[in-house]
């Protein structure tokens, strides 16, 4: 089978890049490991799993003719933001659309609702081979690389695209780096429906002692956790109830949302958080996009985002005729390696060090980063860049 492209790695940002590259003109293969089958989930559940989708992901999701597939009524947007420092003298910055001049500052998105309109666009395309198996060897020759499956079946290809996660096996094959670091932190995930109406607005409460704290709006009167918690402390959250969860949050301090109860049916999951950052994008015919690249922590909410800025730059890149004649040349791969170095560092710089900041218990400090929080929020034009950034950049 030969395919100008060959997209290693079935999750949203692999399903994105494919259909992408496929409504660009490319025949593209989707190469997805074995999945056993999974029972559908009954409508009224709710996924643990949501994104905060900044202007960049929604525009490009648009452009593919995804995001009008959604199930508009579980999308919420955030209007607003606050941001809660620690201790009795707790700093506090706020943000908010109108201010930033954006529709929103993020829209929250389950990975099922994503994850479905996804694959229902990819049906529909002519030009995406959806291939089912596990890579055993790669090999990347001038003219193209060639990829065996473990089943036998062969493809050649002139571009590969590793999406393939965090552990990433196209990157490890590529023998491309990377810088690992363990927060020691997990994020534990859950929803809650809540009694008081969160009016678009997301809470986040960054503490030295328990980690950072996101509540995010849900469509309806509904929040979704995000708890970047210590490792012992997120062992304790996932040994009590939820609603001994419930009572914890229902506590925090300027807790706006009233009395938190978990919705039905009750669900809790963590997952390890971990810097990782590829020592490079591109190899001979190899570019890499998503985890596969880069792996941020989760307190802005920006993994996801980053991952669909790489498929937009990457559309950028091989939208012109040189593309045409050969996708993988290297000149383009390097190309798209340099738009995206700079924006994945200032990501990583940023959430790496706010989260080393709040994770210091030293009292000196507290009261510094306490009152560095009053003061970005006194100063507007300060604010509104910093928000642009996060909605992308495009403001």
């Amino acid at each position: 089978m030969h395919t100008d492209i060959c997209v290693i790695g079935n999750g949203t940002i692999g399903k994105t890049a494919a259909l992408g590259l496929a409504q660009a003109g490319f025949r593209v293969s989707l190469l997805c490991p074995p999945a056993p089958p999974v029972a559908a989930s009954a409508p009224a559940t709710w996924d643990l799993r949501v994104y905060a989708l900044n202007e960049v992901a929604r525009d490009l999701l648009t452009s593919l003719k995804v995001w009008d597939a959604l199930d508009a009524e579980r999308i919420a947007a955030i209007d607003a933001m606050v941001v809660i420092g620690d201790g009795d003298h707790a700093g506090k910055i706020e943000f908010d659309a109108y201010g930033a001049h954006v529709a929103a500052l993020a829209w929250i998105v389950e990975h099922r609702n994503l994850d479905q309109a996804l694959d229902a666009a990819l049906r529909f395309s002519r030009d995406v081979t959806l291939v089912s198996g596990t890579v055993d060897q790669l090999q990347v020759e001038a003219d193209g690389a060639h990829i065996h499956l473990a089943d036998g079946t062969r493809l050649t290809a002139a571009l590969v695209i590793g999406a393939d996660g965090a552990h990433s096996w196209v990157r490890n094959h590529a023998d491309i780096g990377i810088d690992y670091r363990p927060y020691g932190q997990r994020a534990v995930v859950s929803n809650f429906d809540c009694s008081v109406a969160h009016q678009g607005v997301a809470y986040q409460w960054f503490t030295s002692t328990e980690g950072i704290i996101a509540l995010l709006p849900l469509s309806g009167q509904r929040v979704s956790l995000v708890w970047s918690a210590p490792d012992a402390l997120a062992a304790t959250l996932m040994s009590e109830s939820p609603q001994q969860l419930a009572a914890r949050l229902t506590a925090l301090p300027g807790q706006p949302f009233g009395q938190l109860l978990p919705m039905v049916p009750e669900r809790v999951h963590a997952i390890p958080l971990a810097l990782i950052r590829a020592h490079q994008f591109v190899a001979p015919r190899i570019a890499l996009v998503g985890d596969a690249a880069h792996v941020i922590h989760p307190m802005a909410g920006h993994g996801m985002n980053l991952g669909f800025g790489d498929v937009a730059a990457l559309l950028r890149v091989l939208s012109g005729s040189e593309a045409r004649r050969d996708c993988g040349e290297a000149r383009l791969l390097q190309s798209y390696a340099r738009s995206r170095k700079e924006e994945v560092l200032m990501m990583q710089m940023a959430t790496d060090g706010l989260q080393r900041l709040f994770s210091s218990q030293f009292e000196p400090l507290r009261l510094v980063r306490n009152l560095g929080l009053n003061l970005l929020n006194k100063l507007p034009v300060i604010k509104r860049r910093l928000m642009s950034h996060a909605a992308g950049g495009t403001k």
